[in-house]
């Protein structure tokens, strides 16, 4: 069974961008893809800001991803780039960490302007990681996906079929470049 590890920069689990995390997970779910989340605000904040590469949560977190056939980052933009909170976390990744991973950016913001986000300042950064396969990666505003309650979130349909369209592909790639022996 295929596996990914998912990122999540949102600062807080209200976030709109768990409503993409949410489907995200549910279409795995449905394609037979085994995920773990990783959600940047619930590790250590001091380990996170004074970069202790020792730490155990961070180097728990490299694990997954190192241990993952591909990864999924979320992202909301602000001020024209991916949040700082996911910048924490990445700068404690490995160097050639996304080495061999296929990779899928889902990124969300307040209007399309924010769209080259993922080409100009995300994508450079997982390619300095050792990224070579990144999928088109899938941008979403923010009041495309509604709030609903407690960690429910409706997905306007549009939004939601180029959405499915990426994760399809990322599904794809996954499946076929993961061995079907492991």
């Amino acid at each position: 069974m295929p596996k990914v590890a998912i990122i999540t920069g949102a600062p807080n689990d209200h976030s709109r961008l768990n409503g993409i995390l949410n489907y995200a997970l549910t279409v795995f779910r449905e394609e037979g893809v085994s995920s773990e989340v990783i959600k940047v605000h619930e590790l250590p904040a001091e380990d996170l800001i004074t970069a202790n590469f020792d730490s155990l949560a961070i180097n728990e977190a490299n694990k997954m991803i190192k241990n993952s056939d591909g990864l999924v980052v979320l992202t909301p933009v602000y001020k024209a780039s991916y949040s700082g909170i996911l910048k924490t976390y990445l700068d404690l990744m490995p160097q050639k960490i996304l080495e061999d991973k296929i990779i899928l950016p889902l990124v969300i913001g307040g209007s399309f302007g924010h769209l080259l986000t993922i080409e100009y300042a995300l994508n450079p950064v997982l390619s300095a990681l050792g990224a070579s396969h990144v999928v088109n990666g899938v941008f979403t505003i923010d009041h495309h996906i509604e709030r609903k309650g407690k960690n429910q979130f409706t997905i306007q349909k549009e939004a939601q079929h180029r959405l499915k369209k990426g994760l399809d592909q990322f599904v794809k790639e996954i499946k076929i470049s993961t061995p079907l022996i492991q």
